[in-house]
């Protein structure tokens, strides 16, 4: 088939066709690909690329004036993010239509777009960009300077619906185009691949290594508000330390390293005080036994670069005083 300047999306059918690079682009980096459900511009490199079969993502749905205080779209299921690069001949204004008609083609609808700061607002670009919240680092290209365009769209589908978040740059003094494209499949999470630690195990393990780490306590993206699906793992630390009134623990908040580390810092701190206070609130356990710290990413177990050792990082830990 032919090079064109146009991006086609899966149809209703589920029939994909693939527009075929331009002599000359540069390489993708190694292991990347399209999206299933939406390829590149013709001529595209993708220069950044990541999956996680489940995970949370931001989507934004509305114009941005303050990063500050920001309400955006949540959704949590297989994201896929990747950045590319057009050479600057391509204006965004010509790939942000082409991709306009490929998601309405795909049976998408326009849940929200936007053109430059008089229409997205003045930090939407410093939020998608750079708050690590939307474009993680690593991502995509940073871009500031140029016309941009922003569409977000939705489409209905088994088992969850698809939502594509497309942010198209023009970098005026590097002359090139830049596409972030973020991509979340909804979908329900694997359950039981995480078992709680039983009180008597926690009292082992603090025995055997000063220290057992807590994966059950489950907390938002950025958040710091102990979810109701956290219960099991709160029962279990409370029994320890009821059956165990001698014992002292330091609550241990730990993070991955995606965001700042004076930002993660804070929110382990507040994440292990969140801990503290379900324990002796709910559970009247005497504060005196229980101190709580964030250390950030400082402490991780497993490599970072992958969402599996990311997921391994972020825990809460008792530390026996």
């Amino acid at each position: 088939m032919q090079a064109r300047t146009r991006v086609w999306a899966l149809a209703v059918a589920g029939a994909l066709m693939l527009a075929v690079a331009q002599p000359g682009r540069a390489a993708d980096i190694k292991g990347s690909k399209d999206h299933p459900m939406l390829t590149r511009f013709a001529g595209a490199q993708i220069n950044a690329y990541s999956v996680q079969d489940y995970d949370e993502a931001q989507m934004p749905n509305q114009a941005i004036a303050d990063d500050k205080h920001v309400q955006v779209l949540e959704l949590e299921g297989k994201v896929t993010r990747i950045g590319y690069r057009l050479d600057g001949a391509k204006s965004p204004l010509e790939v942000y239509r082409n991709y306009e008609a490929a998601l309405k083609d795909g049976g998408f609808e326009t849940v929200f777009t936007c053109k430059n700061d008089e229409q997205c607002g003045q930090d939407f670009q410093r939020y998608v960009l750079n708050s690590d919240k939307v474009r993680i680092s690593g991502t995509g290209d940073a871009v500031f300077g140029g016309n941009y365009y922003a569409v977000l769209a939705k489409k209905a589908a088994a088992p969850g619906d698809v939502y594509v978040f497309l942010d198209i740059m023009h970098d005026d003094s590097n002359h090139f185009t830049a596409v972030y494209q973020q991509v979340v499949e909804t979908k329900s999470m694997q359950q039981g691949q995480v078992k709680v630690l039983d009180a008597d195990a926690m009292r082992k393990a603090l025995e055997l290594s000063g220290k057992v780490a807590i994966y059950g306590v489950y907390f938002d993206t950025d958040k710091a508000e102990i979810k109701s699906e956290s219960k099991a793992a709160l029962d279990q630390m409370g029994k320890l330390l009821k059956d165990n009134p001698a014992l002292k623990v330091y609550v241990v908040g730990h993070t991955d390293n995606q965001g700042t580390l004076a930002h993660n810092k804070t929110l382990s701190q507040q994440r292990a005080d969140a801990v503290v206070k379900a324990l002796t609130g709910e559970y009247h356990i005497d504060g005196k036994r229980l101190e709580a710290y964030g250390v950030a990413s400082l402490a991780p177990v497993a490599s970072n670069d992958d969402e599996q050792g990311r997921g391994q990082n972020r825990r809460v830990e008792l530390v026996k005083e």
